[in-house]
């Protein structure tokens, strides 16, 4: 099967909302590899990598996020896989 990856750029209260971690169990569910980090402007970014249903569906949660968080909007930029091998937090 194809793999492709994303980076997404999650704005909104998105700090301090577990949602790194809650990012970081449905990657796992959804079989996918990467990272996802805060950013220093308030942001989230998560670099997912695998097939594009997954990939699809890791989106549509990052659109609402864990319970706390209030997303308002999430940005897609489309690259080529890393080779990734796990999903990490960083």
């Amino acid at each position: 099967m194809l793999e492709v990856a994303t980076n997404i750029t999650v704005h909104g209260k998105v700090h301090g909302v577990c949602f790194r971690v809650s990012a970081k169990a449905k990657a796992l569910e959804l079989c996918l590899t990467g990272w996802v980090r805060n950013l220093a402007n308030g942001t989230v970014e998560v670099h997912a990598e695998g097939n594009q249903d997954s990939i699809d569906q890791l989106i549509k949660w990052c659109q609402k996020g864990p319970p706390l968080a209030k997303v308002s909007r999430c940005d897609l930029d489309w690259i080529a896989p890393q080779g990734i091998d796990n999903f990490r937090i960083l």
